[in-house]
């Protein structure tokens, strides 16, 4: 941890229950935003992938044969 970091955690520890939890919050809820960006690469990503399924360029992989590598290395 950084210095900065240390002073804010020990500050925070000070604080009554209460006000500990309502940062708590704030930096969970910090965490949950969502990255449009990478929404946006996912979501062309995807497209690319179904596009090319389409064309016949790439096949699908049947469930049952995925658990069963799956279970092979384990």
């Amino acid at each position: 941890m950084s210095i900065s970091t240390e002073v804010i955690l020990h500050d925070a520890l000070t604080l009554p229950a209460v006000e500990r939890v309502k940062i708590i919050d704030q930096l969970l809820s910090s965490l949950d935003e969502a990255d449009t960006r990478l929404d946006t690469i996912w979501a062309e990503e995807a497209e690319t992938r179904l596009d090319a399924f389409e064309r016949g360029e790439i096949r699908s992989i049947p469930l049952e044969d995925i658990l069963a590598r799956y279970q092979r290395a384990k």
